[in-house]
């Protein structure tokens, strides 16, 4: 499930697995292969830049573009306004915080967030427990 409006350059180089899920003004540029793993949740105004421009004014006002692969494991949650870049990985299980620029690889099952994105914590069995002393009405 897409909400729209989502844009992206191709459209063929980008894989989604089963249930996933993003919400408004989702951005793919998919100059190279994006590939988005089960139960991935992204977050409203979020976008994936597998394109890039050289930092050489010359060259890039030549036209040049290159693209990095990302890669998005299962599982994982991506709060809204990220941005990640070409070149990265993020592991299953991980959860990026609202706001982050996602420039390297984050591993599986930790919290990252921040700019540049950065590992703040691994994800625990305790982080469960604070779900359950709010409104459980959904489970």
């Amino acid at each position: 499930m897409i909400e729209q409006p989502f844009r992206c350059d191709f459209g063929y180089r980008i894989s989604f697995g089963e249930n996933f899920y993003a919400n408004y003004n989702f951005i793919i540029l998919d100059g190279a292969q994006v590939t988005i793993g089960d139960n991935v949740f992204i977050g409203p105004n979020c976008s994936i830049f597998a394109a890039g421009h050289p930092f050489q004014a010359k060259i890039r006002n030549e036209g040049l573009e290159y693209a990095w692969p990302i890669s998005i494991g299962d599982s994982v949650w991506i709060g809204g306004h990220v941005s990640i870049i070409g070149g990265v990985t993020i592991g299953e299980g991980a959860v990026i915080g609202a706001g982050s620029v996602v420039t390297k690889d984050i591993p599986g099952n930790v919290l990252a967030a921040g700019n540049p994105c950065r590992v703040i914590r691994i994800i625990t069995e305790e982080d469960d427990q604070k779900y359950m002393q709010c409104n459980t009405d959904w489970i």
